[in-house]
């Protein structure tokens, strides 16, 4: 398959970036920041995603969805890394809806996906317990009772959970810490008694929350795939949620790269522009080769989970490695290009590395996917 967007995908994309240019600019980040606002996103500005579609872009259409691909997805992603948008597309549109589509029961898909499609229903995974994503390291128990479960544990950065209407929570049904058996997935409501989600301030201005689990109580009908065998579908839909962040790193690098570019032809020193000195050029070039090789890597991501989604584990941990790595290097190369004013708050370049270090922590680092990718290549 070739390594380039059809023409429908290409007016997607442009469609997209001609929408957020014109209203979801740096500077709408820069103003829910300085504003404080409690919800962390313009819920006028997820109303319009909605009436474009964008919300239901991976629900099938039987359920009121587009019933697009992950190279879609992607697209939007990419553009979201480009104005830097805070919007619940990542959890609720991607994440979610990839869990409920693909491994939530007929009254999973009936109840939850028209909802997520017409904008009715916000909802996220929570699945890390600690600073460093781990997903076997799941210690939240749900302890059976009755004919349901009761959960108790706590989850961290559990992206827009202050404001989700429904959590897919990984718990412990079996086994310990550390162990991929024994996980099961759970779809939990965030009124649930004794459900209690708390806004953490996140220096890339984005949502994020700690949700507390006491003694919350669900039915068994809220398991997500099958119990004590929650792992595959909690994998798939991490690599689903990790080709989309790889595609925003690449809208993120694409960026300041263009503006670090049209500044080195700008600014002047010793009577030339700045972009003319041969090393600052060989820069600029190496950066451009590590982002097209990157963006080649997660295009391919992407094509192989619309293709053979259980078997893009591997090229999904080289993507988001490889995004992760470039995106460091371009917000780098951009503050340092810009000079002394790359490092003013009133320079926009400082939000891209800002909102770059969070989304390489997100769902697992360079680090932690070179290490995955090594330990598949064993066997």
């Amino acid at each position: 398959m070739s390594l380039v967007l059809t023409d429908e995908q290409a007016m997607l994309r442009d469609n997209t970036r001609s929408f957020l240019a014109k209203n979801a600019p740096v500077s709408h980040l820069r103003q829910l920041r300085d504003s404080r606002d409690a919800t962390g996103f313009s819920r006028a500005l997820w109303k319009n995603f909605v009436e474009m579609g964008l919300a239901g872009i991976l629900v099938p259409a039987d359920y009121g969805g587009l019933g697009l691909g992950y190279v879609e997805a992607g697209v939007v992603m990419e553009e979201l890394g480009r104005t830097l948008a805070p919007s619940p597309f990542f959890s609720t549109a991607v994440v979610a809806a990839t869990a409920i589509a693909r491994y939530g029961s007929d009254k999973h898909k009936s109840e939850y996906l028209p909802k997520i499609a017409a904008g009715e229903l916000l909802a996220t995974l929570a699945v890390d317990e600690t600073a460093k994503h781990r997903p076997d390291k799941i210690a939240l128990s749900a302890t059976r009772s009755g004919s349901g479960y009761v959960l108790n544990g706590a989850k961290t950065l559990v992206v827009d959970g202050h404001v989700a209407d429904l959590l897919i929570v990984a718990a412990r049904t079996s086994g310990s810490s550390g162990d991929i058996k024994g996980i099961t997935l759970f779809a939990v409501d965030a009124k649930a008694k004794g459900l209690r989600a708390e806004r953490t301030s996140m220096v890339d201005t984005h949502n994020a929350s700690r949700v507390r689990f006491d003694k919350v109580t669900v039915g068994a009908d809220s398991v997500i795939g099958g119990v004590d065998s929650g792992w595959a579908a909690l994998e798939g839909t991490l690599n689903a949620g990790r080709a989309a962040l790889a595609s925003e790193m690449v809208g993120i690098s694409e960026d300041v790269f263009g503006r670090t570019v049209s500044y080195l032809k700008e600014r002047k020193q010793f009577g030339k522009a700045i972009g003319e000195f041969q090393a600052l050029q060989h820069r600029a070039a190496q950066l451009y080769c590590e982002m097209e090789v990157t963006r080649s890597a997660v295009l391919k991501a992407l094509q192989t989970l619309d293709s053979s989604f259980d078997q893009a584990g591997a090229l999904v941990a080289m993507a988001k490695a490889r995004a992760g790595k470039s995106v460091t290097l371009a917000v780098q190369e951009g503050v340092q290009m810009h000079g002394g004013i790359g490092m003013t708050d009133e320079f926009d370049v400082g939000f891209y590395m800002k909102r770059a270090r969070v989304a390489q922590e997100l769902f697992g680092d360079a680090n932690f996917h070179a290490d995955r990718l090594a330990r598949m290549s064993r066997y």
